[in-house]
């Protein structure tokens, strides 16, 4: 599902930025519920939570058997660290 026509959003003075109604419809969200934020690349996606959580539950789903998710996380966030370190 895409929104037809691309959209220019203002962010405001103090970072905050309003989802025009269309959208929002689209979506299925209204004010107060709760969007999850993740940047891919130089874009910034906005996600209804319920969204996430079933892109999560299906990866998950997906992992193959006698794979530990924990270690592949533990792993992938000592890469991270060493990047960060400059290592």
């Amino acid at each position: 599902m895409t929104h037809e026509q691309p959209t220019a959003i203002r962010l405001g003075d103090r970072g905050r930025l309003v989802v025009p109604a269309a959208i929002r419809r689209q979506l299925g969200v209204e004010g107060g519920d709760v969007l999850v934020a993740s940047v891919e690349g130089v874009r910034l996606v906005l996600e209804p939570r319920g969204a996430a959580l079933g892109r999560l539950r299906e990866r998950l789903a997906a992992t193959p058997a006698g794979v530990s998710l924990v270690d592949e996380l533990i792993a992938e966030r000592r890469v991270e660290a060493g990047r960060e370190r400059g290592w």
